[in-house]
């Protein structure tokens, strides 16, 4: 059987952060794979703490990844996404770019490039 394609893993990938099933988005990384800020620190190495990281995030009930737009090129994978997300001040978005290098149909490698937080403002604030 064929390994899946870089944009059929990315997109399971990002199907199950949006149904939060830990267990399909881990398939979707390799045992080993490694998760970065762009350009930075490391933020998660191997399932255990790639599982930790997500669950965390998939505690918020208004956590979804839309996805605006996607660049493929051979292996890897370039989604733009707005993540909604319930921050301490409230719900709000953030825009992230994420880079993903597939290996052999799974996520080897990815890195974030995070935006600014934009928070909801109720409809009744005043500007």
């Amino acid at each position: 059987m064929p390994a899946a394609s870089p944009l059929s893993i990315v997109q399971a990938q990002l199907d199950a952060y949006n149904a939060k099933d830990i267990d399909v988005l881990l398939m979707t990384y390799a045992t080993d794979a490694e998760q970065y800020q762009l350009h930075g620190e490391m933020l998660a190495r191997g399932h255990e703490q790639i599982r930790a990281r997500f669950l965390v995030r998939f505690a918020e009930p208004d956590l979804h990844a839309a996805l605006i737009s996607r660049t493929i090129m051979e292996n890897v994978v370039i989604d733009h996404e707005v993540v909604t997300r319930n921050f301490p001040d409230g719900v709000g978005s953030v825009e992230i770019l994420c880079v993903y290098e597939t290996e052999n149909g799974r996520i080897q490698k990815a890195s974030f490039a995070t935006g600014k937080t934009k928070l909801n403002v109720p409809f009744h604030a005043k500007a």
